[in-house]
């Protein structure tokens, strides 16, 4: 029970994007195109999984041990950025299309706040291996399902009517902003 907390809390009521407002550059660049959404989001899924797989026991087991904690945002962000270098080799040679739509949002989940606080957390909140991977599992679905929504929603406002002052920019961060505040609904879930 207590790992199905971690993974709704992580999903749905702490969502990475909505809630704590972290990866907005992803989230506002890669929704354009459902399709491109579940490409990025699935991306970060990978990237923060095996980030979260690897920093733990490197934090655990070397760092902490040798009294080397102050090295762990450097070690963890070189640890995060071979995991997207492997990310963008793979996709470059499987699926050369969503390689070249993804463009330089690729390469910034090397710097997605999200990922790095997904491995700061799990340290923090004194999460055991599995726990942990747990909340990086919820969080980074919770940021897939983000960008989904929000493609779709803006799919939808392609062929909408909306106001000449509200096109473009204005009209999707009201949508992100109302979007946002529906997911604080979700803050009664879990206790």
């Amino acid at each position: 029970m207590q790992l199905f907390k971690i993974f709704i809390s992580a999903f749905l009521i702490n969502n990475v994007v909505l809630m704590r407002f972290l990866a907005l550059c992803p989230f506002i660049g890669m929704s354009t195109d459902v399709n491109k959404s579940i490409g990025m989001g699935l991306a970060v899924t990978f990237v923060t999984v095996l980030a979260t797989c690897v920093t733990y026991p490197i934090y655990t087991f070397i760092l902490e041990p040798l009294g080397l904690v102050f090295l762990q945002i450097l070690v963890f962000i070189l640890v995060i950025a071979a995991l997207v270098q492997l990310v963008e080799f793979y996709l470059k040679k499987t699926a050369p299309a969503l390689y070249g739509s993804m463009g330089i949002y690729l390469a910034l989940i090397t710097t997605n706040c999200a990922i790095l606080a997904v491995t700061f957390d799990a340290i923090s909140n004194d999460y055991s291996f599995i726990e942990a991977i747990v909340f990086a599992v919820g969080v980074a679905l919770g940021f897939l399902l983000s960008l989904v929504i929000l493609a779709g929603i803006r799919d939808r406002l392609r062929s909408s009517e909306v106001p000449a002052f509200l096109k473009g920019t204005p009209i999707l961060f009201v949508t992100a902003a109302l979007l946002s505040m529906a997911f604080t609904g979700f803050s009664g879930l879990v206790k």
